[in-house]
């Protein structure tokens, strides 16, 4: 069991070894020469109008909340189906109440308008 543990740390350390060295040649090797031209913002050839800080409305944070744990639960229900033959009949009612918390979830967003576009 030590073994295991032993060689996953070697890929998290490879990782980030890996990472590090790729950022530091990055550093190492651009080319630099700032300029008022290269730092100003690019915007379909236009010149940009207003403030680069624009605040955007919550509605989209909660869609964008909402996408992804229907995405997490996906991620879940693919292995679960490649499973299900060789697990038995208990792993589906495991399942069915995981996707039963999810729809509660998704009800009461619907309740409270979280999915109404306003």
């Amino acid at each position: 069991m030590g073994q295991d543990y032993l060689t996953l740390a070697m890929f998290v350390l490879v990782g980030l070894l890996f990472s590090a060295a790729a950022v530091a040649a990055s550093n190492l090797l651009s080319p630099s020469a700032p300029s008022a031209a290269k730092s100003s913002t690019y915007e379909c050839g236009s010149l940009p109008i207003g403030s680069p800080w624009v605040q955007f409305r919550v509605g989209y944070y909660v869609y964008a909340l909402l996408f992804l744990v229907f995405d997490i639960e996906t991620v879940f229900l693919y292995p679960w189906a490649l499973a299900f033959n060789r697990m038995g009949v208990s792993i589906l009612f495991a399942m069915a109440i995981f996707v039963f918390i999810l729809l509660v979830g998704l009800v009461y967003a619907w309740k409270e308008g979280a999915l109404e576009w306003r």
